[in-house]
């Protein structure tokens, strides 16, 4: 899937991979893609979530080994 910028947030565990992930999110334009690349599998949780809470779309998820892969489209 095409993105517009990557946040990173392998390693960390929450809340630091949501608060990356929001901070991300505010500098982007309306309808740009986020790729958030994350180890933390609660993420799987937390990041449905987030877009609830923000408005903003969860495109699609996917685990690749022990990493987790987010897309997400401002609002």
């Amino acid at each position: 899937m095409e993105f517009h910028r990557e946040c990173n947030a392998s390693g960390l565990l929450c809340p630091l991979p949501i608060i990356r992930t929001k901070k991300a999110l505010t500098a982007m334009a309306s309808g740009e893609v986020l790729r958030v690349v994350a180890t933390d599998p609660g993420l799987l949780r937390d990041m449905p979530t987030l877009t609830q809470k923000t408005g903003d779309t969860l495109l699609e998820h996917a685990r690749e080994g022990n990493t987790f892969v987010f897309y997400l489209r401002k609002s």
